[in-house]
């Protein structure tokens, strides 16, 4: 049985985030399924008959009409489990070479080890929905987009042509996904844009014309928002001073950081903190994260 704590729906897709801990009905999903485990008991899930761990070190994929089930932990103790279930047009928009079989082959594995940048964007994208009076559809959809970004990248281009596999997409260029890598690396505000520029091989003016044709943001639009991700993971552990992540993420002062945050957030970065610390999720009614909406 599991229990959603909040879904959320938009042009990329459906997102859950459940406490699962009994077995789950089994589904054969219309769309692409990718399960990663947040926090609680390790747990297994079926997918196409074959059972697989849902753990922090997993991340698990379903095709489109693969049979998919929660299976639950030995001891029926609960994990919270974020299930993305991407629009397969969206998907299709983005990295139309990738995703042009929207069948059984969209997903090479079943299950693969997750990355530190698929870690870290799934913790952010659970905390923001335990807060989600605060979370913007703009910042949930940049999450989402990294994460598909990062799956292709460490996933699919791994087990598929490289070259062939960008074709037609928005983030085609080798040196504009480079600039992306150097960002998420160090997400800092004193990032100096023109010497990333030529890092990548790119005159100033060109390069703010093809990262604004590939990200549909400007590169300093694009790293405020990497700026408030890692805030919001760092404050929402309570063990990082607020003065260490102004510090940490380049700000000369915390004021000029709690104004950045309360800008981009809505609240102060203490009043965040003091609201993470104490989320406790209210659970909807039954429901199967891993099944698809009802019409």
């Amino acid at each position: 049985m599991s229990k959603s704590i909040r879904i959320f729906e938009g042009r990329f897709g459906r997102v859950v985030l459940a406490e699962a801990s009994a077995p789950g009905e089994p589904q054969a999903l219309a769309e692409p399924l990718i399960l990663i485990k947040h926090d609680g008991a390790d747990s297994m899930v079926s997918i196409g008959g074959v059972q697989l761990p849902l753990t922090r070190e997993d991340t698990v994929f379903a095709n489109p009409g693969e049979p998919t089930q929660l299976l639950g932990s030995a001891n029926g103790a609960s994990a919270r489990v974020i299930a993305y279930h991407p629009s397969v047009p969206w998907l299709q928009a983005s990295f139309p070479a990738a995703f042009e079989d929207a069948g059984g082959g969209m997903f090479p594995r079943s299950r693969e080890v997750i990355a530190p940048r698929i870690r870290q964007l799934a913790d952010a994208l659970a905390i923001e929905a335990l807060n989600d009076q605060f979370l913007s559809p703009e910042r949930l959809e940049f999450m989402l987009e990294e994460l598909m970004l990062s799956v292709v990248e460490t996933y699919v281009a791994r087990r598929r042509a490289g070259a062939a596999l960008w074709r037609g997409s928005r983030f085609a260029d080798t040196r504009i996904r480079k600039a992306l890598a150097l960002l998420r690396a160090r997400p800092n505000k004193d990032v100096n844009m023109d010497d990333l520029a030529s890092q990548v091989g790119l005159s100033r003016s060109r390069f703010y014309d093809l990262f604004q044709i590939c990200t549909g943001r400007s590169p300093r639009s694009y790293l405020d928002m990497l700026c408030v991700e890692s805030a919001i993971s760092k404050l929402s552990t309570g063990r990082t001073r607020i003065a260490d992540v102004s510090a940490e993420l380049g700000f000369s002062a915390q004021s000029n950081f709690t104004r950045f945050f309360l800008n981009q957030v809505g609240i102060p970065p203490s009043e965040y903190r003091r609201a993470a610390s104490r989320t406790e999720p209210e659970s909807e009614p039954d429901v199967d994260p891993a099944s698809e909406p009802r019409s």
